[in-house]
């Protein structure tokens, strides 16, 4: 970890607020979230930003989460990849879905990844046919959030939570040795 976590019992009234706000949703107080300790208004913004990205809106939680898993797959985040397997699982979504993401939203979620310039005509003809644009504007902002996201924790080396320690992940991400 490159740095520290701010626990609960070092935490200031602001911390301690979004810290509340973070466990009500998430059921746990994350790794993720305790390093936005150091600056508790980022900490505030980020965890509504999150909250508020994985509610049912223009696409639904589960659409979102097979996003997320790809966007953060692609980036080698193990942490993000095996805490939404479980967010995923717990939402209904089945290993054989998760481990066959290859629909059109999905291969968007590639292509930003690789070159969000270049994002083929072909493409967006493919999403167009099935999505609306609220829905397509949606997509991007949490592919692109989640693909910031797991940059960020792995560039802090936030450590993954013991509680998703022990279970074989469906999507495994290989490190450079």
């Amino acid at each position: 970890m490159s740095v520290s976590y701010v626990e609960r019992e070092h935490a200031d009234e602001l911390t301690h607020s979004f810290y509340d706000d973070a466990e009500e949703r998430f059921e746990m107080l994350l790794n993720i979230f305790k390093v936005f300790g150091h600056t508790p208004k980022l900490g505030a913004i980020f965890t509504e930003s999150v909250m508020e990205m994985l509610q049912d809106a223009e696409l639904p939680w589960v659409t979102k989460e097979l996003l997320i898993l790809k966007a953060t797959h692609r980036n080698e985040c193990q942490y993000c990849v095996v805490q939404h397997e479980a967010v995923s699982q717990r939402l209904g979504i089945s290993a054989e879905k998760i481990a066959a993401l290859d629909v059109a939203l999905l291969d968007l979620t590639v292509q930003i990844g690789v070159d969000a310039n270049r994002v083929p005509k072909s493409l967006w003809d493919r999403l167009h046919e099935h999505y609306s644009e609220a829905q397509l504007v949606e997509a991007v902002y949490v592919i692109t959030q989640y693909i910031a996201i797991s940059k960020f924790g792995d560039a802090l080396g936030v450590v993954l939570e013991p509680v998703f320690l022990g279970g074989e992940p469906i999507l495994h991400v290989d490190h450079p040795g």
